[in-house]
């Protein structure tokens, strides 16, 4: 299994917080700080993860594409459909770092559960060609995924979103977005549930947790790439599964725990004794599977909500 090196997440968080410390004069909406601050967000590796060995022989690579795209842009994917026709089909949205050649143990993981994956590299990652990602545009990207997932599992109640770590946030956002159109009466809710493993609640919090022992500069104040899932979740209407692993170093619990307060029923939250940011899954392999069928089960919720509804109806302890 990959493990993430403790070390260099902190001297990457470290070298952001030296580059805030030089540029706190200039005003936050400054270009050049904002590149770096989404250099450092996505930490994009480039080339092929060393524990990659290929993808099997059924997997369909897919270049997707938008009108506004032209020819300098695609998002590169893997479509693994599973053994069982009509199988329950999940669009894999991955973290920072690691492109879909770092992914692949867990999409693995997600097939032998008898799912079919279909797994995006954002703009910008591995070979999806594009500039440097942003919180924009990595939402593009899983709304244009979202549309043919749509195409390869025409049945509403068969389609999943899973987002891990960075991810997570992206999942998050593209389900809420599903209820808003849902609540409009646009259309019923077109997934059957929302995953969302090793996340966050918004990104400012996770700066601000590694900043707390470094510098009392208010990093959150600084960060212009929200990713805040915390505001959104109330909006997914449909039921929600939350995976943290106990022994996380990367991204504390805690915020899955707040996120599972603010989600509305049905709701569950599974957290991974001794599981790290990558391993959970692995690690509590038969609880995860239980919990994924468990959501498949669930009743979806009515989409009723509105904003003016008191918190209890919103959230659950």
């Amino acid at each position: 299994m990959p493990q993430l090196s403790l070390a260099h997440f902190k001297a990457r968080w470290f070298f952001w917080l030296c580059m805030l410390l030089i540029v706190v004069g200039l005003p936050v909406g400054c270009a050049a700080l904002q590149h770096k601050e989404r250099e450092l967000v996505f930490m994009i590796e480039p080339g092929v993860a060393s524990w990659y060995h290929g993808i099997p022989a059924d997997v369909k690579v897919l270049e997707l594409k938008a009108p506004s795209f032209g020819v300098s842009q695609n998002i590169h994917a893997w479509w693994w459909p599973a053994e069982k026709k009509d199988a329950p089909a999940v669009l894999y949205l991955h973290g920072a770092r690691w492109n879909l050649t770092g992914q692949f143990f867990r999409i693995e993981q997600l097939h032998a559960m008898g799912f079919s994956v279909l797994a995006i590299d954002y703009r910008g990652f591995g070979e999806s060609k594009g500039q440097l990602p942003s919180e924009a545009s990595v939402y593009e990207d899983a709304r244009i995924a979202w549309e043919r997932l749509k195409q390869l599992q025409p049945d509403p109640r068969k389609r999943l979103i899973y987002g891990h770590s960075l991810g997570g946030a992206v999942a998050v956002d593209l389900a809420a977005e599903l209820g808003r159109d849902a609540q409009k009466g646009e259309e019923p809710v077109q997934a059957r549930g929302l995953i969302i493993e090793s996340t966050f609640t918004n990104l400012a919090d996770v700066a601000a947790s590694v900043a707390s022992k470094r510098t009392s500069l208010p990093v959150r104040w600084l960060v212009s790439q929200k990713f805040d899932s915390i505001d959104k979740i109330a909006e997914v209407y449909m039921p929600v599964l939350i995976v943290h692993g106990t022994a996380d170093q990367f991204v504390s619990p805690s915020f899955s725990q707040a996120l599972f307060q603010a989600a509305q029923e049905p709701k569950n939250l599974l957290m991974v004794p001794g599981g790290n940011h990558n391993n959970s899954m692995n690690l509590g392999r038969q609880a995860y599977s239980q919990a994924i069928q468990a959501l498949l089960n669930a009743r979806m919720p009515a989409v009723h909500a509105t904003n003016d509804a008191p918190p209890s109806a919103k959230q659950s302890g």
